[in-house]
């Protein structure tokens, strides 16, 4: 049964790597598998056998839920894109609250740290400005490199609490190819990606351990900062009242999922 459960756990995790606004670190927290998760990876091979059948139905689930969400995401992408891209706005914006409100709770408000959330949306917007400004397809079809990159940096949101990797994806230009390819398993741009996320993962597990243990504030209001700017991306260009009416259902969804979240934690 804890076998089921795990992997049931491990698809909730694949469904947060693929649907945006939606965190894995914060699905690990919420599951209370977090600590374990990361000591298992980066002392996996301390004690193997242990590690590996924690890991085992977890990154199971994993496959699972990115194969099966990205193809529904895909045809959703398809059919409704500028309805599908308002909610997911709202979604992210939503989050937003929640990560304050828990910044707030542990350190109380520091004005002088919104230089930090300030920096990163600006960083955030000249991504995107990028994007729009170069050609960046050539690029995804020839550049194993850029696709290795792209997974390198999706993995902060894979185990960083509170940053949707997925938006992460949005902001580099490299969300609706990765998409398509998990929906067609096509292993050109999955490899290189894969091997990316990988060593990512590894690496920033114990960065990311290291500046939340020494500049916990800051590391949160820069986040905050990625997670405003990520809804750029998904804006249409003329916002019509319907548009506006599915961000703020969007926006009602997060805050609705958030706060069940924070009463279960309790």
């Amino acid at each position: 049964m804890k076998f089921v459960i795990d992997i049931l756990k491990g698809i909730a995790l694949g469904a947060g790597c693929i649907l945006p606004g939606i965190s894995s670190g914060v699905l690990c927290v919420v599951f209370g598998i977090y600590d374990k998760l990361v000591n298992s990876i980066i002392n996996i091979f301390k004690d193997f056998k242990k590690n590996f059948l924690f890991l085992f139905p977890i990154f199971i689930g994993i496959s699972i839920g990115v194969l099966l969400f990205g193809n529904i995401l895909r045809y959703l992408f398809s059919s409704y894109e500028n309805i599908i891209k308002c909610i997911f706005a709202g979604l992210i914006l939503g989050s937003i609250p929640t990560l304050i409100k828990s910044e707030v709770k542990e350190h109380s408000f520091r004005l002088h740290f919104l230089i930090y959330t300030i920096i990163t949306l600006l960083f955030s917007i000249l991504l995107i400005y990028v994007e729009h400004t170069f050609n960046t397809s050539s690029i995804f079809n020839i550049s194993f490199l850029y696709l290795f990159i792209s997974g390198f940096l999706m993995s902060i949101g894979v185990v960083f609490p509170g940053v949707s990797s997925t938006v992460i994806l949005m902001l580099l230009a490299v969300y609706p190819l990765y998409l398509e390819a998990v929906s067609l398993l096509n292993f050109s741009v999955l490899f290189p990606m894969g091997l990316g996320l990988f060593l990512g993962c590894i690496i920033f597990l114990n960065i990311i351990n290291f500046f939340m243990s020494k500049f916990s504030s800051q590391t949160m209001y820069s986040i905050i900062g990625f997670v405003i700017g990520s809804t750029f991306i998904l804006l249409p260009n003329n916002l019509s009242v319907i548009n506006v009416l599915l961000i703020g259902l969007g926006f009602i969804i997060s805050l609705f999922f958030s706060n069940l979240n924070s009463k279960s934690s309790h």
